[in-house]
């Protein structure tokens, strides 16, 4: 059986101009959202970056408001879910107590992903020394702390809507492929690009600026969205009229005091997110560890077993936009203690690549179980291809720009949509993981 790999974005189209009536109801830590299973809050965690110390608040957090189980989103951050009615105030003073809520007016913008691994597995061997993980390469998640709080402190940016995205990418190619709105990449010698939505051109600045060059680029964005008077809540929903341009964006930066120049069309490096299991050398007996949950979940007792080898490591976790933990320089007993809470530490398994949506009993708007019918066929149903499994049309935290395979429950079944196949309509269960497993496997994929 071939193991389940991620597969490299394949080219996006540009989304249609939106039009909207409404404002932006993206769930924050302080506006809860009314689910079938209770209330939601959605806590921003900046580069994905935890210390022991919150992360120790959000699983009582989730003890003490929620339903005990603490989600990871496909930003890096953190859902708790099964809230009680009329809690907000209690869960804002928990979460404020640890160092969550620094701008309360902004909780909701802070929607930052930065590389998980950058400085931790020594990577400068990708493309030389002056590749990712050497003296001079951009250290991302420091980034993308500092442009949090250069954020934090712009009452401007608290106009931003929930769902735009800044990623601080140390040069390999991993964050800088989800889609984000502002991309800082870095380059050698200590130098950035930064680019507007999916723009094939950038600017390249000094390394040191990009924090800065990021915040004018989100200033960029209000500006034009406000002229277009369309309620854009991204870069690609901009009319075309009012797009954002690189020569628009370097006089503002040279007028900030930016230092930066157009660079024309950049061949954009890719790279796949940290698998399960030990990565780089942290001493004779320490290493990087990724952890998997099962569809992105965890208990709050197995989230402490986390917290627990956190500290006995450096101190802190790192919460990636595929739904894995970060654990630097952990102990060698770590895996043994991991793996017993029932987290996956290895590669190969079956949960790598699958993923789904809330489903059924947690959304209304749900025709199925999702995670349930997941966890049915998922070591029948390995293959190639990344898998996303949806309770409706909506098809929430699916994989974006990437050749996956799609399940969408109808009511009557699943609709199975893969690349180069026919569609499937109403596959019922008895034959589902039968089609999921011929879906998976990707002609193309296989000969490479």
């Amino acid at each position: 059986m071939l193991a389940a790999m991620p597969q490299p974005p394949s080219p996006a189209s540009r989304d249609e101009p939106v039009i909207r009536e409404r404002g932006d109801a993206c769930p924050g830590a302080l506006r809860l959202h009314a689910a079938d299973d209770g209330f939601l809050a959605r806590v921003r965690l900046p580069g994905g970056l935890l210390t022991v110390r919150q992360a120790s608040a959000l699983a009582l957090a989730a003890d003490r408001f929620g339903d005990g189980h603490l989600e990871l989103t496909s930003r890096g951050n953190v859902q708790l879910r099964g809230l009680a009615d009329g809690c907000g105030g209690g869960l804002a003073e928990l979460l404020d107590g640890a160092g969550l809520l620094p701008a309360p007016s902004h909780e909701r913008v802070r929607n930052i992903v930065a590389t998980p691994m950058s400085g931790l597995d020594g990577l400068d061997c990708l493309d030389g020394a002056d590749g990712p993980g050497s003296p001079d390469s951009l250290d991302a998640p420091a980034r993308a702390m500092e442009f949090d709080r250069l954020l934090c402190a712009s009452p401007w940016a608290a106009a931003l809507s929930g769902r735009f995205l800044f990623a601080f990418d140390d040069g390999r190619g991993d964050v800088a492929s989800l889609g984000p709105d502002v991309t800082v990449l870095g380059r050698a010698g200590g130098r950035a690009l930064v680019r507007l939505g999916r723009a094939a051109d950038a600017v390249e600045l000094a390394g040191p600026d990009a924090p800065r060059a990021a915040l004018a680029a989100a200033r960029y964005f209000l500006d034009a969205a406000a002229e277009a008077g369309t309620q854009a809540w991204r870069v690609s929903e901009l009319p075309a009229e009012h797009a954002l341009r690189t020569a628009e964006f370097v006089r503002r930066l040279d007028a900030a005091g930016i230092a930066a120049a157009a660079v024309g069309a950049v061949d954009w490096p890719y790279a796949a997110p940290p698998r399960p299991g030990p990565h780089g050398a942290g001493g004779h007996d320490r290493a990087t560890l990724c952890v998997l949950p099962p569809l992105g979940r965890v208990g709050s007792a197995q989230w402490r077993v986390l917290v627990q080898v956190a500290e006995e490591g450096n101190g802190g976790l790192r919460v990636t936009p595929w739904r894995s933990v970060i654990l630097p320089s952990v102990k060698t007993d770590a895996p043994a203690r991991i793996e017993d809470a029932g987290l996956v530490i290895a590669p190969d398994g079956p949960w790598e690549t699958v993923t789904t949506c809330t489903g059924r009993p947690g959304c209304a708007k749900s025709l199925a179980d999702v995670r349930a019918d997941a966890r049915a066929v998922a070591d029948r149903t390995r293959g190639p291809l990344p898998v996303h499994w949806s309770g409706c049309e909506r098809r929430c935290g699916h994989p974006r720009g990437t050749a996956w395979v799609d399940l969408v429950a109808t009511g009557a079944g699943y609709r199975i949509t893969a690349p180069g196949r026919p569609v499937r309509h109403d596959v019922a269960p008895p034959e589902l993981a039968a089609a999921l497993a011929d879906a998976r496997t990707d002609p193309d994929v296989v000969k490479k």
